[in-house]
């Protein structure tokens, strides 16, 4: 017996709030879908970084200026304490209450929560390229970092310390609890308000955490989902260190091929996505347009005695947990929306635990990957891909895997590709698992348009 059976209360999603590389706003994120529009091209917001080619999958029309004037112009005198990531992130809040029709003016704040993920997130180095430079010597031809010089004057008085040269508010604009904290104050939301930080498992985390909180009677609504950016100098040099990342001779957009045998890497993505979660009884006295029930969710952590993760048994545990919370078995799921990196050993292992949980059906199901639409936005991937099917599904679709041409024998799965799915079974699962071994599931019934 899965957790809304015991308490008699069920969650819905009543609002998406849509920022992601193919475009701002639920509409254009579903057309731009439908059409099979990718977002992987070559990035605009930096002339150069550590992806190959500069390539990347970045939100295109959204810059700080326009943020303050459209997107977050009530609280436009806090945008200068915003990373670019909590911009993105507390903007699709906001577009998700007004998508959701939520009256901030009329419902009990006492019972209006946030639960919101988010990367780690890093400075660009030219906000710590002075400070830097303050601890070092200019005549010294080996640039040795002077510690003592960091906190104090050090030996000459004369010389700014390089904590001195730090811009004031510098740690509130790289805090990953601070989309939580914005979006609070953004929605006088009162009630229980948290924070995930656990990469691309995220997504999923959060929302689960968020209907938890309203299934056991702490609140009515929240605002849960995820924001994060890879399109950075410092995370894409450490996504070219640490990640299999694409290239190719072709066109950028061809580069992410989830599945597909020839795949090479993964794409550095960004994007955020908000839900308005509410308990059915309050959506349906406000008149709201519910958009989906969330059935059930699932969580898993695996790495052995050295700390090497185990991505395939992580993925497994998570959905079988997510089947038995939503009551559910596996033949009923419509389709997996996977996690679907692009990168070899990922996919396979991934391959593999939809086999281990799924049993026979497993060739069957229909699996699709929308980071080959979108990229890796580590948090902010989960929410976006669930988005996709919930937008999707709406019209009775399963959204297609890009560029997936050459099945690979390794993976042996039913990816979608080429046009939409018609499908009648709007029930979703989507997974997401870090590099560590965090997995996280998650289940959804779609209500047709």
């Amino acid at each position: 017996m899965n957790s809304s059976q015991t308490s008699g209360r069920n969650v819905v999603i009543t609002g998406l709030g849509i920022l992601s590389p193919i475009g701002i706003g639920v509409e254009t994120f579903r057309s731009n879908l439908s059409a099979g529009n990718s977002g992987v091209s070559t990035i605009e917001l930096m002339p150069f970084s550590a992806a190959p080619k500069n390539v990347g999958a970045e939100v295109p029309g959204f810059e700080e200026k326009t943020a303050r004037k459209t997107y977050l112009k009530s609280l436009r005198k806090s945008v200068k304490v915003m990373c670019r990531e909590i911009q993105l992130g507390v903007a699709s809040a906001v577009l998700a209450v007004e998508n959701a029709a939520l009256p901030l003016d009329q419902i009990d704040h006492a019972r209006l929560g946030v639960d919101f993920g988010a990367n780690t997130m890093s400075s660009p180095p030219s906000v710590l390229k002075d400070p830097a430079w303050a601890c070092v010597d200019a005549d010294d031809p080996e640039c040795r970092f002077h510690f003592e010089r960091w906190g104090s004057r050090g030996i000459n008085v004369n010389r700014a310390s390089g904590m001195g040269q730090m811009e004031p508010l510098w740690l509130l604009r790289y805090l990953p609890n601070m989309p939580a904290c914005h979006i609070g104050i953004m929605a006088a939301a009162h009630g229980p308000n948290n924070s995930v930080t656990m990469a691309e498992a995220s997504g999923n985390l959060a929302i689960s955490e968020a209907r938890e909180v309203i299934l056991r009677g702490a609140a009515d609504v929240m605002i849960s989902g995820t924001t994060g950016t890879r399109v950075h100098p410092v995370k894409t040099l450490h996504a070219a260190l640490w990640d299999e990342l694409a290239c190719a001779e072709t066109s950028p957009e061809t580069w992410c091929r989830p599945f597909d045998r020839d795949r090479t890497g993964q794409v550095a993505g960004e994007g955020a996505c908000s839900l308005i979660l509410e308990e059915e009884a309050h959506a349906r006295a406000r008149g709201a347009n519910v958009l989906a029930t969330i059935r059930g969710a699932g969580a898993s952590c695996v790495v052995d005695r050295r700390d090497r993760p185990n991505l395939r048994r992580a993925l497994a545990n998570a959905m079988r947990v997510a089947l038995k919370n939503a009551g559910l078995r596996p033949e009923q799921v419509g389709h997996i929306n996977a996690h679907g990196l692009g990168q070899k050993q990922a996919d396979i292992d991934e391959a593999a635990a939809i086999h281990d949980v799924f049993g026979p059906r497993a060739d069957s199901v229909p699996v699709t990957a929308l980071k080959s639409y979108l990229g890796n936005s580590a948090s902010g991937c989960g929410t976006l891909e669930l988005a996709g099917s919930v937008v999707s599904l709406r019209d009775g679709v399963v959204p297609p895997t890009l560029n997936y041409e050459t099945p690979d024998p390794d993976c042996p799965l039913n990816v979608v590709h080429g046009d939409p799915l018609e499908t009648g079974n709007r029930t979703v699962l989507n997974i997401n698992v870090s590099r560590m071994g965090q997995a996280s599931a998650l289940i959804v019934d779609v209500h047709p348009a």
